[in-house]
């Protein structure tokens, strides 16, 4: 089924907005961040707003190995897979996309949680896939230390190929129900896996049955060569960072080649740009708009991130001073994401420059004007194929997400390019994505 609308995602990178200090906005939530009505109040208008998604953002530490990270940093949020369950009760139609990691979690586990969540929500659980970066992270998981770049990814595609095989692992039919026979399963349809491999021994089978969706949909963030060829063999959708009709045909185009590789075709994999969606009443507005995200940075977290960025120590210089010399990409074992965008920034800009654009959310696309500027630019890219859809990653919650469905959608619904109803089916039909064919089946001559 082909895509007939955008998509558009309500992305939760901080519970109060995307911006690391959006805490501080005078309008921000405080303890409400840990309670449930929050959250149902905010998924429900984006489940008015015809949103494909909600998509939680996480991390496994508090962020601490820094002076200002838990001085400063609203780094405390609920666990995502427990959250989302509690919005599938409230929700019909949105789907529920979860972030969890491979480094810290075992196969059978994460197959477990979302082909559970999947059952629960009726078709709309998605799994973002992530491999941990933070040394915090590591030291709350045996304290071995953060693995290698390419470790990570090998450990990576490791762990997903036994998540689908243990997606698979009960054909369609199996349950039977026969109260007559008392045949609960049709044993030929459930499976073992009988995984061995370099990371993972796993048995099997799941003890949950195959999903609605077949397989909860796959999403992957990180544009380094290794998270460009893991979306490309095993994702369904893919989130990046592209803020031109240019720049998004020429990443679509280097996409498709690593689909080609893995025997794929364009459209197996959607592409969703992040952007910085902010509506302003007038164009007079845009001043004060930036007076008080400048008034709101904190200049030691600006810091402090550049420095977690890098794994630069940064002690002894001035902040007004150029960055030093910037690690090798092939070499470095943080986020090559974020290591590219700060060598693509001019090398006179200081240290303290660097951090205010750093806290304000990288390269994100800020889309910054009237709602009718705002639908028009998002449009664009999306008319010209150079995305299928975006993250909507607002700065401030609930302020600028309230702003965008109240005048920004309509307007996308009038231009054609936003559905005005969601179209019915599982997330997998509403992006228009297969149902994965059964492995175990295909390899028993089934269909």
């Amino acid at each position: 089924m082909p895509k007939k609308s955008m998509i558009l995602n309500l992305f939760f990178f901080n519970p109060q907005g995307d911006y690391r200090f959006s805490w501080r906005h005078p309008e921000a939530p405080t303890m409400e961040i840990f309670s449930l009505p929050y959250y149902v109040k905010l998924v429900q208008q984006a489940e008015a707003a015809q949103f494909d998604a909600v998509f939680v953002a996480d991390h496994v530490a508090v962020w601490d190995s820094v002076d200002s990270g838990l001085k400063h940093y609203a780094n405390p949020r609920l666990e995502p897979i427990t959250l989302l369950s509690a919005l599938a009760a409230v929700t019909h139609s949105i789907g529920l996309m979860a972030t969890a990691s491979t480094s810290y979690n075992d196969p059978f586990n994460i197959s477990r949680y979302f082909a559970s969540l999947d059952h629960l929500s009726g078709g709309r659980a998605s799994w973002n896939v992530v491999t941990s970066w933070l040394e915090e992270e590591a030291a709350n998981f045996g304290g071995g230390g953060v693995p290698k770049h390419g470790d990570r990814y090998q450990r990576a595609h490791e762990f997903i190929a036994v998540v689908k095989r243990l997606w698979d692992s009960w054909e369609e039919g199996a349950l039977l129900f026969n109260k007559s026979t008392g045949d609960f399963a049709d044993v030929a349809k459930v499976h073992a896996i009988h995984h061995q491999g370099e990371h993972f021994t796993v048995r099997g089978p799941l003890n949950v049955p195959r999903s609605p969706q077949g397989h909860p949909i796959l999403a992957q963030a990180g544009s380094s060569e290794a998270g460009r060829n893991l979306a490309a063999a095993h994702a369904d959708v893919h989130f990046c960072f592209i803020n031109s009709v240019d720049e998004g045909l020429t990443y679509r185009a280097d996409l498709n080649r690593r689909l080609a590789l893995h025997g794929r075709a364009p459209g197996d994999l959607k592409i969703i740009a992040g952007v910085l969606p902010v509506v302003l009443e007038n164009e007079t507005e845009a001043e004060r708009r930036q007076q008080l995200v400048d008034s709101l940075v904190i200049d030691a977290m600006a810091i402090d991130l550049v420095s977690s960025y890098t794994r630069l120590n940064l002690n002894g210089l001035s902040p007004d001073e150029p960055l030093p010399p910037l690690p090798d990409e092939s070499e470095f074992d943080g986020i090559r994401t974020e290591l590219a965008i700060i060598k693509k920034y001019d090398p006179s800009m200081s240290i303290r420059d660097i951090g205010r654009q750093l806290v304000k959310s990288s390269s994100t696309w800020l889309v910054i004007g009237t709602a009718e500027q705002v639908a028009a630019q998002l449009s664009e890219l999306y008319e010209a194929n150079a995305v299928d859809g975006y993250n909507l990653m607002f700065p401030f919650l609930p302020t600028d997400f309230e702003r965008f469905t109240a005048s920004v959608v309509p307007l996308l619904q009038q231009r054609g390019v936003f559905r005005q109803a969601y179209e019915p089916g599982t997330l997998r039909d509403r992006l228009g994505l297969k149902t994965p064919s059964n492995s175990f089946a295909v390899e028993c001559g089934g269909l």
